[in-house]
């Protein structure tokens, strides 16, 4: 594995493990590690290091600067994304940006920023990328004829309401198309900017066509800002939870990614938390190591918790049949054998413990209302 754009530390290895990079204040990632697609790669030299060539950067050199966070303009072709996944509840979603601020260590869409010719690791979090057009693009793609509504999920890969969003507002043109044609669609995320669109929502909800999710991986905020360095804290997630549902609007948690040894031991006080909140209901998925999230996730571990990174890896690994990851549909998103099992039945229990299992109505489709095709007026909708 092969590394690019990072400062050496002591912590460095150069006997084949994995390095550890200069740990970045507000950042997730701790290197910009080479992408699978990468034609041009760059290796430690070892003998230059050992030759004295090659000098470390210590974790107190305050020169280096501060990583920024920018935004490309994107015209995007198309914004619905279709799946045929069994081990999901829906078949369409809308992601307004790609790349993430927040800076989840663990998030699976790492590997995508792969396909921009970008690193998963400190790019996916500083470069993103904004379709600007998403709002055109979903009033032709809703119009077309052959369209048949069914739930969207808004931000399941990237979150919707990452910091950028307060000044684009792009999830916000989404959201009132998708509130003018009352289409059925939830929200997933870890911001309390969600908050700003209640005003949207709450309507909705009272017609059973909107649903949120708020994603709760862990209570305790030293954890989180290593974990999700620029996503909302835990307790003002909670907050988000109890203002939603006080608007009526029905609040799933997500306990996910449990990782083994990290966040796995809060199971039963993250339930009883969001309980105590106001959600409706709760689910969760185990750590998930797609391509480059496995060594970016690694180096993590061994910057943040090096007296335990073996053990977790090793744990990971027996949910995953001795692998890093394994993308089979029907254990990917729990993993399996005795460990999986034993996740399975505790949050199983905790769950019903706060009545977070019970079984919510589908949002409703039947209220659809085509909207206006461009160059066109439709009464139905001259009302909004």
């Amino acid at each position: 594995m092969t590394f690019r754009g990072f400062a050496m530390t002591k912590a460095m290895s150069l006997d084949g493990v994995v390095p550890v990079a200069l740990v970045r204040k507000g950042r997730g990632a701790v290197s910009n590690i080479a992408h699978r697609f990468e034609s041009v790669e760059r290796e430690i030299d070892a003998e230059a290091y050992e030759a004295g060539r090659c000098a470390f950067v210590d974790d107190e050199d305050a020169s280096r600067p501060a990583l920024a966070t920018t935004t490309t303009h994107e015209t995007a072709r198309s914004l619905i994304t279709y799946n045929e996944s069994p081990d999901i509840g829906f078949d369409r979603s809308i992601n307004p940006y790609r790349g993430c601020e927040h800076g989840c260590i663990y998030c699976f869409a790492r590997p995508s920023h792969s396909y921009l010719n970008l690193s998963p690791g400190l790019d996916f979090e500083t470069k993103l990328v904004a379709k600007v057009n998403a709002v055109e693009l979903l009033l032709r793609e809703l119009a077309a004829a052959a369209y048949r509504p069914n739930v969207i999920a808004v931000g399941v890969i990237t979150d919707a309401y990452q910091p950028v969003e307060r000044e684009l507002k792009i999830t916000r043109g989404v959201v009132e198309v998708l509130a003018r044609a009352r289409h059925p669609f939830s929200l997933i995320t870890k911001s309390s900017l969600i908050e700003r669109d209640i005003d949207l929502l709450a309507p909705l909800a009272a017609e059973g066509v909107v649903a949120a999710t708020i994603s709760i991986t862990t209570l305790d905020h030293s954890l989180s800002r290593i974990l999700e360095p620029r996503a909302a804290s835990p307790q003002r997630r909670l907050r988000t939870v109890s203002t939603l549902a006080a608007a009526g609007i029905r609040v799933t948690v997500n306990v996910a990614p449990l990782i083994p040894f990290i966040n796995e031991p809060e199971i039963e006080r993250i339930l009883e938390a969001a309980a105590q909140a106001g959600a409706s209901q709760a689910h969760f998925t185990v750590l998930r190591l797609p391509w480059e999230v496995a060594p970016l996730f690694q180096q993590w571990l061994s910057a943040h918790f090096p007296d335990r990174a073996e053990r977790v890896m090793n744990r990971v690994r027996e949910l995953r049949g001795g692998k890093d990851y394994d993308s089979k549909f029907g254990t990917r998103m729990t993993g399996e054998g005795i460990w999986a099992e034993l996740i399975r039945q505790r949050f199983a229990k905790a769950a019903a413990k706060f009545q977070l299992d019970r079984e919510m109505p589908p949002l409703r489709s039947d209220l659809f209302v085509p909207p206006v095709p461009v160059g066109k007026v439709m009464p139905q909708l001259a009302l909004f």
